[in-house]
Formats: C-alpha cells, sequence, structure tokens
C-alpha cells in the first residue's frame, strides 16, 4: 500500500506545482463555461445552464482522460521519467492508480466551481442529486483516464498518441452531445452515438442535472464504465512499458477494442431498442421548459372570462411565474427573454372533449395506411401544431389508446396532451357496432373486444368499469342511444345497467361521460349525475327542467356541432370544410384527396334527405343550455367523417358564435370548463400563477373575431416552445 501512496502523494506535489496543468485542468474548462453560458443566455434558462454543466464537464473528462494520462505517460516515457522510477524499483500498477488518483483530485474542484459559478452568477438552481453528480462524474474519470493509460501503452511515440487519441477523441467530442445536440442529429449518426463511451456519460451527465435523476437510474452506464475502467487497467497493467526503446507490435493497438467492448455491446442493444435516443429527445425537451420567457405587451384572455388589454406573462421553468396586468417597465430585471406580442392574445391552450384518434375523419385511397402504426402519434401531432394542447378520447382501440397516452405522458413524443375513457359501454347490437361492422372479419372479435363493452347484467357491467380503473382510464363513456330516421334504429342500453355504470364510475371517482341520441337520454344520463353529456339531441328539444338540474348538479353539456355539420356536409356532396388554410396545414395530402373523390362519389350516387332539421334542433339546444347557465364544454367527435384531426376546436367554436354564443363564453368553454370538467383546472385551462405554461398565443383578438383562433403564432406546452415545423418530423429516420 506504501507505493501506492507515496506515488499518490509525489503524483499531486508534482500537479501542485505545475501551472500548465491547473491551466488545462481547472481555468481552461471555466473559460469554456462563461463562453458557452453567454452563448446560450444560460442566466435565463436552467436548462440551457444544465446543458453547458455537462456539456463543459465531459469536454473536460475527455481532455482530463486522454491528454492529460494518456499524451502525459507517453511525453514521460519519451523524456526518460519513467526509467526512473523503473530504477527505484516499483512495479507499474502504483504509477497507473496514481494518475487516476491525482487526475480525479485535480478534476473534482471543477465540478464545484461550475455549480458554484452557476448558482451566485447566472442565478440558476442547485441541482437536486449534487452527490450523483460528483460520484457520476468520478466514474467518468477514473474510466477515461484508464482509457487514456491504454492509449500510452500501446503506442510507440507521441506522434502515435496524437494520432490514435484524435480517432478517439474528436468523435466522442462531437457525437456525445457536449457539443452538438444528439437529439439534432439525423436518427442513423445518434444510432453511431450509442457506440461511444462519452455519449453515456454526457447523457448520464443531463439524466441527472436536468432529469433530477439519480447516479442509480444511470446504473447501466455506471458498469459499462466501470468494467471499462477495470479491463483498461489490468491491460494498462499488463503492457506498461517502461523506456521509449521497448517497442510494441502495431497488432497490440487492437487491445482498445477491449476496453471499448462493453460499449460495442451498449451500442447494439441501443440499435435495436433506441432507448437512449429517445430519452435524449426527452431530456432535451425538459430543458427547453427551464426556461424564463417574458410575453409583453400581449393581450390576455386568462379562461375563466376575463381579459387582460395590455399586459405581460412572466414563464418560468414550465409554470406561469407571474401575470402582470400592465406591461413590464424593467424587463431586464427578470432575467428572462422577452417576446414582444403587440396585437397578439395570450390564452390558455385549447381543449378538445370528444375525439377519436383512431379513426381518420376521412378515408384512405390505399387501404394499407389504415394500419400505419404510426397515424395515431401523427393525430396528437396534428392538434398540437393546431393550438389544441389536450384532447379526450372518448372511444377507441383499448390497448392502442393506453400505450399512446403512455408515449405522450413520458415525453417520448410530442403531441397534446391526453385523455382516455376507453371502450365504450353499449348495448349489444347497439351504436357503435353498427360501425365494427364494417371492419375485415378477421378483426371483429378484437375490435369488439377493444372498443366496446356489452355488459348483460348490472354485476358484470360494475366488473368491466373497475377493470377499466384498473388500466388507470381517466373516465367511462356509456352510450345512451336508440338511434334516429337519419341514420338508423339501434337496440338502447338497459337503464338498470346505465345505473350500475354510472355508479361505479363515481365510486372509483372515475367521471361518466354519456353519449344522448335524444331529449330523453339527456334526462337520464343528468338524473344519474354523468359528469358531461355528449352530442345532446339532435331529434328533439331538450325540456328546461333538464337543463336546470345539469346547472344544479355542476354537470356539462358537450354539443358537438361539428360532427352533425360533417354528416350533412357528406350527406350532400360538400367537401368546403377541408379548404381552411390550417386544417390543410396538418391534414395527410393522401387522406384530403381521397375524402374528396368518396364524398363526390357518393354524392352522384345517392341523394339523402335535408339534415338541416337535424343541425338546428343541436343549435337550439346549444343556445338552451348557454341561457339555463349551464356548464359548456368543447368537443368536435374528430375521426367522423370530414372532421379532421388538428384545428377541431377552432371549426366547433365558429359554430357555436353562429348560432348565437358569445365569443367569450366560446372561448372558455374550450379552455377553462373544460379543464374543471378533466379535473385538471389546478394545471391547465388558465393564466395564473402555478398552473402549467401550456398556452398559445394567437395574431389578433378572439374574443372579437373567433377566426383568430386559427391563425396561430406561437404554442407553449408546460413551459416549452413548440418548434410546429419539426412536429410531423418524429417518426422519419
Amino acid at each position: 500500500m506504501k507505493p501506492y501512496l507515496a506515488q499518490i502523494k509525489s503524483g499531486l506535489q508534482m500537479l501542485g506545482r505545475d501551472r500548465g496543468v491547473l491551466f488545462f485542468s481547472v481555468l481552461f474548462p471555466l473559460i469554456f463555461f462563461f463562453v458557452f453560458a453567454q452563448m446560450f443566455n444560460a442566466s435565463k434558462s436552467p436548462g440551457a445552464m444544465a446543458q453547458v454543466i455537462a456539456a463543459v464537464l465531459i469536454i473536460g473528462v475527455l481532455g482530463n482522460g486522454f491528454f492529460g494520462a494518456g499524451m502525459r505517460t507517453v511525453q514521460d516515457r519519451e523524456t526518460n521519467v519513467l526509467r526512473r522510477f523503473k530504477v527505484a524499483p516499483i512495479s507499474a500498477s502504483p504509477i497507473i492508480i496514481a494518475s487516476l488518483v491525482t487526475g480525479l483530485v485535480t478534476y473534482l474542484p471543477v465540478v464545484f466551481l461550475l455549480l458554484f459559478f452557476s448558482v451566485t452568477v447566472y442565478h440558476a438552481p442547485l441541482p437536486p442529486n449534487v452527490l450523483s453528480l460528483v460520484l457520476f462524474v468520478s466514474v467518468g474519470v477514473l474510466s477515461f483516464r484508464a482509457m487514456g493509460m491504454i492509449i500510452a501503452a500501446v503506442v510507440n511515440s507521441a506522434q502515435e498518441g496524437q494520432i490514435l487519441i484524435q480517432i478517439l477523441y474528436l468523435p466522442m467530442l462531437f457525437l456525445s452531445g457536449a457539443t452538438f445536440p444528439i437529439s439534432a442529429m439525423p436518427v442513423w449518426l445518434q444510432t453511431v452515438a450509442q457506440f461511444l463511451p462519452a455519449t453515456y456519460l454526457h447523457q448520464g451527465m443531463e439524466s441527472i442535472l436536468i432529469g433530477g435523476e439519480t447516479i442509480a437510474s444511470n446504473w447501466f452506464a455506471v458498469i459499462a464504465l466501470t468494467i471499462a475502467l477495470c479491463v483498461a487497467v489490468f491491460i494498462g497493467v499488463k503492457l506498461f512499458r517502461w523506456e521509449k526503446e521497448e517497442k510494441i507490435e502495431g497488432r497490440a493497438k487492437l487491445w482498445i477494442l477491449a476496453v471499448l467492448a462493453p460499449f460495442f455491446l451498449l451500442g447494439l442493444y441501443q440499435a435495436k431498442t433506441k432507448a437512449n435516443i429517445t430519452k435524449e429527445r426527452t431530456m432535451a425537451r425538459a430543458a427547453a421548459r427551464n426556461q424564463s420567457i417574458l410575453f409583453q405587451n400581449v393581450r390576455i384572455f386568462v379562461g375563466n372570462g376575463p381579459v387582460i388589454p395590455n399586459g405581460a406573462v412572466l414563464v418560468r421553468n414550465g409554470k406561469v411565474a407571474q401575470v402582470f396586468s400592465q406591461p413590464v417597465a424593467n424587463t431586464g430585471a427578470l432575467q428572462a427573454e422577452v417576446v414582444e406580442s403587440s396585437g397578439k392574445t395570450l390564452m390558455p391552450g385549447l381543449i378538445d372533449m370528444h375525439v377519436h384518434v383512431g379513426a381518420p375523419g376521412g378515408v384512405y385511397k390505399d387501404v394499407r395506411s389504415y394500419s400505419d402504426p404510426n397515424l395515431a402519434k401523427r393525430r396528437l401531432a396534428a392538434y398540437l401544431y393546431s393550438g389544441v394542447t389536450t384532447v379526450r378520447s372518448t372511444g377507441d382501440w383499448l390497448d392502442s389508446i393506453v400505450e399512446l397516452r403512455r408515449l405522450i405522458q413520458a415525453d417520448e413524443y410530442e403531441g397534446a396532451s391526453l385523455y382516455s375513457c376507453g371502450p365504450l359501454f353499449t348495448a349489444a347490437g347497439g351504436h357503435p357496432t353498427e360501425l365494427l361492422a364494417n371492419f375485415p372479419e378477421a378483426m371483429k372479435k378484437s375490435a369488439s373486444e377493444q372498443v366496446v363493452r356489452l355488459p348483460k347484467t348490472s354485476e358484470e357491467a360494475r366488473e368491466q368499469v373497475r377493470a377499466l380503473k384498473d388500466r388507470n382510464l381517466d373516465c367511462i363513456k356509456a352510450v345512451l342511444e336508440s338511434g334516429n330516421p337519419a341514420w338508423g334504429r339501434f337496440p338502447h342500453l338497459d337503464p338498470a345497467i346505465y345505473s350500475a355504470i354510472a355508479d361505479e364510475a363515481h365510486k372509483l371517482h372515475l367521471p361518466l361521460a354519456t353519449h344522448t341520441g335524444n331529449a330523453a337520454d339527456v334526462s337520464a344520463a343528468a338524473a344519474a349525475g354523468s359528469e358531461s353529456i355528449e352530442h345532446g339531441s339532435t331529434v328533439d328539444l331538450i325540456s328546461p327542467a333538464t337543463f336546470a338540474s345539469m346547472k344544479a348538479k355542476g354537470l356539462a353539456y358537450d354539443p358537438t356541432i361539428s360532427v352533425f355539420e360533417g354528416v350533412s356536409e357528406f350527406r350532400s356532396g360538400r367537401t368546403e370544410l377541408l379548404n381552411r388554410p390550417l386544417l390543410q396545414q396538418v391534414g395527410p395530402l393522401d387522406l384530403l384527396q381521397a375524402t374528396r373523390a368518396e364524398v363526390a362519389k357518393r354524392a352522384a350516387a345517392s341523394r339523402e334527405g335535408n339534415l338541416q332539421p337535424m343541425l338546428d334542433n343541436a343549435n337550439r339546444n346549444l343556445m338552451a343550455a348557454y341561457r339555463a347557465g349551464v356548464t359548456l364544454i368543447a368537443g368536435s367527435d374528430a375521426g367522423n367523417m370530414l372532421v379532421i384531426h388538428g384545428p377541431t376546436v377552432q371549426h366547433e367554436l365558429a359554430l357555436w358564435v353562429k348560432a348565437g354564443i358569445p365569443t367569450g363564453v366560446a372561448l372558455q368553454a374550450a379552455t377553462f370548463n373544460s379543464a374543471q370538467v378533466l379535473g385538471k383546472g389546478n394545471s391547465i385551462g388558465t393564466i395564473a400563477p402555478g398552473r402549467d405554461a401550456t398556452l398559445i398565443l394567437v395574431d389578433g383578438d378572439p374574443v372579437v373575431d373567433i377566426q383568430s383562433l386559427e391563425h396561430i403564432s406561437t404554442v407553449m406546452l408546460r413551459g416549452q416552445r413548440i418548434n410546429r415545423s419539426d412536429l410531423f418530423e418524429q417518426d422519419k429516420p
């Protein structure tokens, strides 16, 4: 043990006298730190500061290992310094271990200096897991210094050492994420990066600094780095050479591959799973949310009614930090990026409370398009692009919608936040089983199991509700409809079974959404306390007593005028609904073209009856609900014909305003009211301190002109400004 301690002591004393080492080990990283911090406005973004710290640390670790250990040892051999140790006598082990320890002791102060200056100079918060960061960096320093010692062992000259170091150093520097974000690279290049040790080191640092993870959460990278450390030390001792005259064969350089073997295996695993690539994107989004932005000189629609004509909103770390009734006079004091927003309106992100993500809203010419696994994800991207930041699925393929919701919640895909009611409870042969009859024969059984629940008894209904609760669904949906002359008659759900569904849902604190067909169905749903009533009635008028009951119980009315308009337009052979500019930006071109052709073909082949009375009833019931003081929420029933996923709420609200609903009331329905019914009123739907910064900035004033909602300037999701042009690139290789 004494040779090791003596060598470590000697190494530290030599480092203390070497100003060059101190410069490159301490001052050089600090120079990078301050340059990067200024370049990326780190004072306005804790996320950017975390990325700066991770980048500077990885640059330092690479330099410390390859140059500080590797090249320094080669130089000591060529200047005969190592020959003096050989005659001491001393073995190679103390020299290698001392090099690792002295390098670590020299480098650790850099970690604390970076954290100190990030807090004191740039006012960034201290990472929650400083100890994990220090331990992880320590593993990295030791591992890369050991790799540096292997380089020193297998090269015959300083010139060879420089060449080999550059072959390893440059790819790790540029592909690890230290200098260029991995998430911005092509997928194939991101895959290549997974074979490099520095990638795991950098991602681990970001996970701790940005994601708040611990060293235990990055055990995979820790094990790989530790194995590389042990292998490198073992081989370094075996191949250690004291004098420059001792030459080694060229094939000995292949020992480098033994050290890199763990990362080759990790790279193969990552090439198959893409787990690290997904995590890197997640970290990039988390970093983007940790920023400070001031929307200045902006009209603010708060969400629950009030409008601030000219004020400001400060967003910090993904939340609304402050709302100002006047523009901020001294913006510099807030340490935030200023977004000048004159002539624009800032409001909560829009919410569509009734969508079917699995249905396209039109037809495809190529039947294979229906089975594209990326279509549902793309539809959520289309919503986000359009400023609809939250949607509620009210009937979709169960397994698919649960997995899609997981992807969105885990931040593995950028799209609108998703809530789901799962399968629909209905009668055997009831709506929507008539739609399932159109599925290919091989899919009908699976579709029935996934999309509907057909309980025969009250107890079976309760068991099915409990089973859906176990899938962590956000709500339950039931169907009360007998149909109508316009599209046929259906069996009606037994009242006792419906009552059991409602009772069990409420016991489990699951909101109930009820699809209704006529006024009697609405009355039954109101009596059962259904939190939201979907569609209302198009065949008759709902009684004032029913609306009074709904108001008294705090139940919500979701008229979905869009779907009835879509049916009417489809049967009339009109496709003007597909011509809206914002819809054309997000609607798949092949879908829009094939749908226009299908509508024209069907219009020429049939002449359906006039559906205007149906639309008139829907509008009259909407106005009656408004006058009765019933809570209104906005849903489009997207996925049905001519209701394409994307700017659905905008058109739904335009139909409301056309029917006579005041614009302010309509806007509140699609923000504050819908958030309350979702049970998320404490996070979305309102611009207030502490709420999520899920916002949209639109050109003009939607309170005056509802069409302004389609003129999207900025979309922000939980504090992250969405790069809308990249949303549809997520699944491209």
